[in-house]
């Protein structure tokens, strides 16, 4: 039984005693005053009326007439009349008269008072002896009368007392309810803060709730940040901070083998021509700064295109930026900054810097990409201007070469051909946990995968149209039965209201198949629209969807943060999979992330497995759950 409950029968059971030993009370008190006072109305009336007698004629027409007079006003049970010997001179009887208080309450208090009695004188001697009794039924009528008035006015004084202790109880329960709520979100691994009550004893239980609560928020997010750091150190370049070597070609094999939008893009490549020269002449702390310089001039390129950028050796710089299908503006915006870091520099030699440019697509040989680039980079060394990026011959024709073409084509295939496919994500005893469903769409006759269309879907800003779409087919495939399914969702379509919206509406009318549809973001959405992503989770959370992120690979300082959001799991990106397959300090920061999201209830999901053997050594570092091209 809830506390407030048994507040309220200790409320209610307080009154009945209350009302109970109130009327108790009042009705005895009563009882005896008025058996006390009955007593006496028959002394003084008998007294009374025998001394009235005593001065009259002792005749018995008389008497008995002044006898009838009197017993005629109603008021008495008998009046009788005895001469010394005990005959009756005179004698009347009267029913008790009819009354308002019920018989069970006359049994209830019943009370019988002693007859009054006085002698009648003739003279000096004797005549007769008066006995009398008053009726009683007044006196019961006034007590039920009483008992009613107590009832009423103490029923309506509980009431108001009712009334008021509701609102004291609310007064109490909202802030019972905050500890509540709060400890129940503690048990889900999330840390909010409450507000500290008025009431001293709610206060203090509210403040040490939320020095629990701030303590377990600060230790996550301390593990978080070591883990967070430790990643770093690893993946990053001490002096640049862009990728190493190694973690910028995880993450392109990642991306040569997804299935989505990231699989097409630009690589580019940067040399810094003569760091030979310049260590020579400059020294190496000048040529240091310099590179520091190109990398911070190509990061704004790099945040623009949400790409990443790495450091492959010394003067080599590199730049992988996905979704992008036209290198020729990317060409014309990185010779405007090379030019301009060129010219910024006031000593002699200047930097000579060459870069080159080359698209890149889903399955794409990595080795062969590179050296293609390079041969490209080679051309851009020795040509008269520099400067100005070299461009890789593309072996793939454009499916259409207008915005307009493109637009139509989008248009007829969000209507009509349209579908998802479907590639499982297990966990360690082989058991489906959903399938992933890539949006394909037919276009030129042919299904294409998010690769190839996913840029022209951003340009033409149609992400909420492709979105909805994938959300219709993936509930459709839920109604009919399917297993759980999960869909992607872009950033775009997070921060559009009226998406989320009509995403809300959908889920509420099919709220049976919520639990069953996983949602799944990228993990750029934390920076790019993080308000946004809040009100999207806010929103979301009482429908029962899984909520979670895709691509994971830098964001483990945020873990916390992700668990107060309502993240049900994370997604690791391939390239860190492929790293921790590769290198055991990456593993340690694998093993660190496990356990950290383990402890606040996430499920952790590997991308990219590319075998059984791989799938069965994640399971033994405690992952949840593998999706890849070795997963069958």
């Amino acid at each position: 039984m809830s506390l407030i409950r048994q507040l309220w029968l200790v409320i209610a059971l307080l009154l009945v005693l209350t009302y109970g030993a109130s009327l108790l009370i009042g009705i005895s008190s009563s009882r005896h005053y008025m058996q006390q006072e009955l007593e006496i109305k028959n002394s003084d009336n008998a007294n009374a009326l025998a001394l009235t007698m005593s001065q009259l004629d002792k005749d018995p027409a008389t008497l008995e007439l002044l006898l009838s007079a009197q017993f005629d006003t109603g008021f008495y049970r008998f009046i009788e009349l005895r001469d010394p010997a005990g005959e009756v001179i005179v004698e009347r009887n009267a029913a008790s008269p009819d009354g308002s208080a019920p018989e069970w309450f006359i049994e209830l208090v019943n009370f019988t008072p002693p007859p009054g009695e006085a002698v009648v004188q003739d003279g000096w001697r004797q005549f007769a002896t008066l006995r009398l009794q008053s009726q009683q039924r007044y006196a019961w009528d006034a007590l039920w009368n009483a008992a009613l008035n107590l009832t009423g006015w103490f029923a309506l004084a509980a009431a108001v007392s009712l009334a008021l202790m509701a609102v004291i109880v609310r007064f109490i329960k909202r802030p019972l309810q905050a500890v509540i709520g709060q400890a129940r979100a503690i048990g889900q691994r999330r840390f909010p803060v409450i507000a500290e009550p008025r009431v001293r004893e709610l206060r203090e239980v509210a403040h040490e709730m939320n020095r629990l609560s701030q303590s377990l928020h600060k230790m996550f997010e301390r593990d978080s940040a070591s883990i967070e750091r430790l990643r770093y150190r690893l993946q990053h370049d001490s002096l640049t901070g862009a990728l190493n070597r190694d973690s910028f070609m995880d993450r392109l094999d990642a991306r040569l083998h997804s299935d989505d939008s990231e699989a097409s893009g630009a690589l580019v490549m940067v040399r810094l021509s003569n760091i030979r020269e310049l260590n020579a002449v400059l020294g190496f702390a000048a040529t240091d700064a310099i590179i520091v310089g190109l990398v911070d001039v190509l990061g704004v390129l790099v945040q623009r295109y949400d790409g990443v950028i790495g450091r492959l050796n010394g003067g080599d710089l590199a730049l992988l930026l996905p979704g992008l299908d036209h290198s020729e503006p990317l060409a014309d915006e990185l010779t405007q900054k090379l030019d301009r870091l060129v010219t910024s520099q006031q000593h002699s030699p200047s930097p000579s810097v060459a870069s080159a440019i080359c698209r890149y697509h889903r399955e794409d040989d990595r080795r062969s990409l590179l050296a293609r680039l390079d041969s490209a980079l080679a051309r851009a060394e020795y040509s008269p201007e520099n400067n100005q990026p070299a461009l890789c011959s593309s072996d793939t024709a454009p499916l259409f070469s207008t915005r307009e073409q493109w637009h139509q084509a989008l248009e007829e295939a969000f209507a009509s051909g349209f579908m998802l496919a479907a590639y499982p994500v297990r966990d360690g005893t082989g058991e489906l946990l959903h399938h992933e469903m890539p949006s394909r769409l037919r276009l030129n006759g042919e299904w294409q995968s998010a690769a190839i269309f996913m840029p022209w879907v951003r340009r033409l800003e149609l992400d909420t149209h492709l979105d909805m779409a994938g959300i219709d087919h993936a509930l459709e495939r839920l109604a009919q039965g399917s297993d759980a399914v999960s869909v992607n969702l872009s950033t775009a379509s997070i921060s559009d209201a009226r998406f989320v919206q009509q995403l809300r509406e959908r889920l509420i009318a099919r709220i049976g198949l919520a639990p069953r549809l996983w949602l799944e973001v990228p993990e750029r959405v934390l920076q790019d629209a993080g308000e946004s992503f809040r009100a999207f989770c806010k929103a979301l959370q009482p429908l029962g969807c899984p909520l979670g992120l895709e691509h994971v690979s830098h964001s483990f300082g945020q873990i916390a943060e992700l668990n107060d959001l309502g993240m049900t799991f994370i997604k690791l990106d391939a390239s860190l999979v492929r790293s921790a397959v590769r290198d055991g300090e990456h593993r340690a920061v694998l093993q660190g992330v496990v356990t950290l999201c383990h402890t606040l209830g996430i499920i952790m999901i590997a991308e990219g497995v590319t075998s059984s053997e791989e799938s069965e050594w994640l399971f033994e570092m405690g992952l949840d759950g593998v999706t890849g091209p070795g997963v069958s």
